[in-house]
């Protein structure tokens, strides 16, 4: 999945794997790598709720099951 990611979601996720091999406390970000990381974020979000809207607009499907014979 790793390989999917986007470059500022690489780089954050580099930076939270640093901080749990180090055992730090905190995590700095400069504001232009928050502005890109907030910007990826918000394009997920985008996507993620057109995908949930293409899949309300689907058809439903219809199964009828008989029981079948035992």
């Amino acid at each position: 999945m790793e390989d999917r990611l986007s470059l500022h979601l690489k780089m954050f996720n580099d930076k939270v794997k640093l901080l749990n091999q180090t055992n730090s406390k905190s995590l700095t970000l400069t504001a232009t790598e928050a502005r890109n990381l907030h910007s990826e974020v918000f394009n997920l979000l985008t996507k993620i709720a057109e995908l949930s809207n293409i899949e309300k607009q689907d058809t439903p499907i219809s199964a009828d099951f008989d029981g079948g014979t035992f």
